[in-house]
């Protein structure tokens, strides 16, 4: 299966952007092919509706890779209660066409215990863009944000929170295969 991982950070050395580096390698040792697009490395123009922007080789890029994609992770920092800017402007670029129909796991990383506010705004967004939410979520904050800092091992992450990801992605790849192929797993 064919997944889009959108890394909706604008910091060089993001903790959310690190959680889906290592959540990418996990898909590709499940035998599936995951493509990470990181808002920081491939910044998007502000979104206008006035404005065509197909011009712009990061935008047709995102949205060659999403209409091939079979489910799409988005990861996002969480900002004052919500997602971050560049990931709700990337998705403002977006709609339907790219989402409809397609498992949607959404991920966050926040300074406290948990990214609850910055989830709930990535699903309410994707139900909007017609795609699946997947009924699990991710979000590591506090310590469990330490494992994911810059100059750290990812083969050496803390066992509670691993076995977190592990469950989630499972579960996430399960509801992907379902839809996919209408097969229950």
């Amino acid at each position: 299966m064919k997944i889009v991982i959108i890394a909706g950070s604008n910091r060089k050395s993001s903790t959310s952007t690190r959680l889906v580096e290592y959540i990418e390698r996990l898909i590709e040792q499940k035998g599936h092919s995951p493509a990470l697009f990181d808002l920081y490395r491939n910044p998007l123009p502000f979104y206008s509706p006035d404005e065509s922007e197909d011009g712009h080789s990061g935008l047709s890029e995102l949205k060659r890779l999403l209409l091939k994609a079979d489910a799409v992770i988005l990861a996002s920092p969480e900002y004052h209660g919500g997602m971050s800017g560049v990931l709700k402007n990337a998705l403002d670029h977006l709609g339907q066409t790219y989402f409809g129909g397609k498992p949607v796991l959404s991920v966050s990383s926040a300074g406290g215990a948990v990214g609850v506010s910055s989830l709930m705004q990535l699903q309410s967004t994707v139900r909007n863009l017609h795609g699946i939410n997947a009924p699990e979520w991710l979000s590591i904050g506090g310590a469990q944000r330490e494992w994911f800092e810059t100059g750290r091992n990812l083969n050496e992450i803390g066992q509670e929170i691993d076995d977190r990801i592990h469950r989630v992605l499972d579960s996430f790849l399960a509801l992907t295969l379902l839809v996919a192929t209408g097969t229950v797993v």
